[in-house]
Order: structure tokens, then sequence, then C-alpha cells
């Protein structure tokens, strides 16, 4: 037998029960979860894992056999998890991050989203003015896809109609219609936090932008005496979407804050740290897009009553209000 097998026996001979104990420990939780130990064996498993860790290194230093350094290497890494990885189901991390974390961090940014809230109301307000003004600014801030041939050259009763002949429509239609909704605003949403980076700009831009081409549409129906009726189109799904969209411009201008505004930590530390908290806001408003993908492929489709119309906006405008404003705020006040 060579010495290099010798010492190898002699090492696992010393050191063995402690390593089995430990992979005891580990099957335990594995199959149980960590719960399922006393207090004397979560006492001892930190020590045990410790222990484990300083063979190896001794394994490694002085080359044993390979199959001794990959059961340890293998034993080390399971305990390792054990001990310091997530053991929260996940339906209990779900629950977490839906009744928790998002609504914490949405009303931790509530005065960045504020100010996105004011900017595209800015937006609004100037494009829903050019627009009642000449009815040709409607072309600068209304795309050809977006307007769905609703322009300034459309028939009175054709834009009515557009606003209340919904009822027919298959629901095959409405699968695809809410499906590419939820495509095209997730891209926005997701366009005006990513572009964060850039010191926050074109985050304000695009939402400046979709200010504009709301105000601007707003206005053509307006100015037709339909003011009213597409208000009720626009709230079944508008109080959700809009909300969807100013909050990833909120977590964008979070990511610029990380970097022009560092304050003690560094500015890649700060932005580690803003991202992670916008990231939540982000993840939040993605899951609200699709409700509102939803609202508007179906509900807004398939509800033609304005009274009806604003109810269910107005009520979910209340739903939004009540979860990040009052369990938002209270949840903060936990921590």
């Amino acid at each position: 037998m060579s010495d290099a097998t010798l010492k190898s026996s002699q090492f696992r001979k010393e050191r063995e029960a402690s390593w089995k104990e430990l992979q005891d420990l580990v099957e335990k939780i594995e199959k149980k979860g960590v719960k399922s130990l006393d207090a004397d064996q979560l006492m001892r498993l930190p020590n045990l894992y410790r222990f484990t860790l300083s063979s190896l290194s001794v394994a490694r230093g002085v080359s044993l056999d390979r199959n001794l350094l990959e059961y340890l290497e293998l034993l080390s890494t399971r305990a390792y998890f054990c001990i310091y990885g997530v053991h929260a189901s996940f339906g209990g991390t779900v629950f977490k991050f839906l009744f928790e974390e998002l609504p914490a961090a949405v009303w931790n940014a509530r005065w960045r989203i504020l100010l996105t809230t004011i900017i595209m109301l800015v937006g609004g307000v100037i494009a829903y003015y050019l627009t009642i003004t000449n009815e040709e600014w409607y072309y600068t801030f209304v795309s050809d896809g977006m307007s769905s041939g609703r322009t300034p050259a459309s028939a009175t009763e054709d834009l009515r109609k557009g606003l209340y002949d919904g009822a027919d429509i298959e629901v095959h239609e409405l699968n695809v219609f809410a499906s590419s909704l939820f495509s095209h605003n997730s891209s926005v949403g997701m366009f005006s936090f990513a572009l964060g980076f850039a010191l926050g700009v074109p985050s304000v831009l695009l939402i400046f932008y979709n200010g504009l081409t709301l105000g601007s549409f707003v206005a053509l129906y307006s100015e037709r005496g339909l003011g009213v009726d597409v208000a009720g189109w626009l709230s079944i799904h508008g109080t959700t979407e809009l909300l969807a969209i100013i909050l990833c411009g909120a977590g964008g201008l979070g990511l610029a804050k990380g970097i022009i505004m560092p304050g003690h930590k560094s500015r890649l530390s700060n932005l580690a740290h803003e991202g992670r908290q916008a990231a939540k806001v982000v993840i939040g408003a993605v899951l609200m897009l699709l409700v509102a993908a939803i609202l508007e492929g179906f509900g807004r489709q398939l509800i033609t009553d304005t009274a009806t119309r604003f109810l269910i906006g107005g009520s979910m405008l209340v739903f939004w209000g009540a979860y990040f404003g009052y369990w938002g705020r209270k949840i903060c006040k936990r921590q």
C-alpha cells in the first residue's frame, strides 16, 4: 500500500465520524426542511460545516486521493445551501413579494412616482392643447400603429363605433389582442426602466412621449364631443396600465439616482442597492400590465356601458391606491 493511500485512510478514519454526522443533518434538511432539526442539531450544524471545510482544505493541501476530495467538496456544497440558501417555499416567496416587498418598494419610491406622473401629465396637457387647436398635431404625436385608423380624417360616427362595437369580437381575437397589448406595453415599460442607466434622461423622454400620445388621442375624441366616452373607454384598463408604465419610469429614475447621487456609498454599490429596489417595482409593474392587458383585451371590448367602464376603472384605481399607498406605508412602518 502506498504512502498516499495510508495518509488518506488515516485522514478519513480520524474525521469520518464528523463528516457522517454532517451528511445525516444535510440529508434530513433536504428531505424535511431545517425546521426538522432540534436545538442541539442546529447548534452542531455550523460547527460541522466549518470542520468539513477545514478537512477539505487540508485534503487539497496534501493531495489526498481524488474520491475523498470529491466527497468533501460535494458535502460542503450541500451543507452551504442548507445553511445559507433560501429555505422558503416558492409559494411563500411569492406571498412575501406580493404582500410585503412590492408594496413597500413602491411606497419607498413614491416621490419618483409622483415626479414621473407629473412628467406624463405635462406631456398630456401640452398635446391636448395643441391637438385641440390644430388637429394636424395628432399625426405628430400618435403613430400609425397606435392610431389603428382612428385619425382626424375619420368620421365622428366611425370614432364612436370604435368605442362601443366590441361585443361581437371572437374570443380567439380577444386572446390575440390581449397578448399583443401586453407585449407592447411591457416593452414600453421595460425601456422606461432600462434607459435609467443613461442618467434617466431617455426614461423621462419616453414617459413624456407617452403623455403626448395619450393627450393627443383624448383631444381627438373630445373635439368630436366624445370626451366622456373615450375617458370611460380608456379608464377600464388605463388606471392600471398607465400606473404600471409610471412605475417603470420611476424604476428608471431609481437607477439614475443610484449613479448620480451615491451618497456615502460607492456609485457601484449604490447602483446595486437602487437597482434591487427598482427591480421589485418593475416586476410588479409587469404583473399590472398583464392585468391591464386582460382588462383591455376582454373587459373593454365586451363591456360597452360607459358608467360600468368608469366603475371598473375607478375600482382598480382605488385598489392600487390602497395596495401601494395604505398597505405599502403600513409595511414600511413595520420595518
